[in-house]
Formats: C-alpha cells, sequence, structure tokens
C-alpha cells in the first residue's frame, strides 16, 4: 500500500467513520476524530446559528452524532442537509425550522450540488412561519 493510500484511508477514518487503519493508535486517533467532529460543529454553528442553539449545550454531541459517518462538504452543506435529515424524522426543533425555511427560500440546493440563489420567487412554510423571497430578499411572517 503506498503512503497515498495510508493517508486516505486515515483520512477516510477521521471523517467518514471508516475502520481506523492498521498501525494506528487507537486513544490518539479517537482524540483527533473527536476534534475534528467540534471543529466542524463549530463551523456549522456559526452558519447554523439557529440549528445551533436549538440545541444548546447537547449542540456537539448532536452534530458529532449526526457527523460521524459523513465526510464533510462544507459548513453550510452539513447544516443544511442535518436540518433535513432531522425534519424528515420530526426532530427539527421549532427555531431552526424556521432557519432553515429561509434558506430554501433564498437559495435552490438539491442535496447534491453547492446551494445557488433562487432566481424567482419561493415560499416556504415550517415551524409557524413563512418565508417568502422575492426580489432576491426573504421576509419571514410568524403568526403571533
Amino acid at each position: 500500500m503506498s503512503l497515498a493510500d495510508q493517508q486516505a484511508a486515515l483520512v477516510e477514518a477521521l471523517t467518514a467513520g471508516a475502520p481506523v487503519p492498521p498501525g494506528i493508535d487507537a486513544a490518539r486517533f479517537e482524540a483527533a476524530r473527536v476534534a475534528l467532529l467540534r471543529k466542524r460543529a463549530g463551523e456549522v454553528a456559526r452558519q447554523w446559528p439557529l440549528l445551533a442553539a436549538a440545541f444548546g449545550p447537547q449542540w456537539k454531541p448532536e452534530f458529532a452524532s449526526w457527523a460521524a459517518t459523513r465526510p464533510t462538504r462544507g459548513s453550510l452543506r452539513d447544516g443544511w442537509d442535518m436540518a433535513r435529515d432531522l425534519a424528515a424524522r420530526g426532530s427539527l426543533p421549532t427555531a431552526a425550522a424556521v432557519e432553515l425555511a429561509e434558506r430554501e427560500a433564498a437559495r435552490h440546493y438539491d442535496g447534491r450540488n453547492a446551494p445557488r440563489s433562487r432566481r424567482g420567487p419561493a415560499l416556504r412554510a415550517a415551524g409557524g412561519a413563512v418565508a417568502v423571497q422575492l426580489a432576491g430578499r426573504v421576509w419571514t411572517l410568524r403568526r403571533p
């Protein structure tokens, strides 16, 4: 196995839940894996503040559990994918649902390619609110 293959196997193990390559110290590996997940959680929290805030002190463990077997696709897309997964399970907190609706009104994201701005009007409802995108601006209307 070449050095490049060994490095690729290590990266896969650290970021996507692949098995730990032979010859790697398990304790150090686990410390590095946990540190990387915490770093990713912080980056996603900056992109998705309401999603992170909705979980409070449980944000990092919640994100780490979700992300442990998923390689990063960037903090914006990681947060978007996590929010969609939680919404599909009916587990997305209300504030985060509104944040997701606002993002989906403003941008088109198919889950495979990078998000891009919407050209036409869009309407998304979630968490007792409606997000409306018109002429490049998003307005959120909440029920009293």
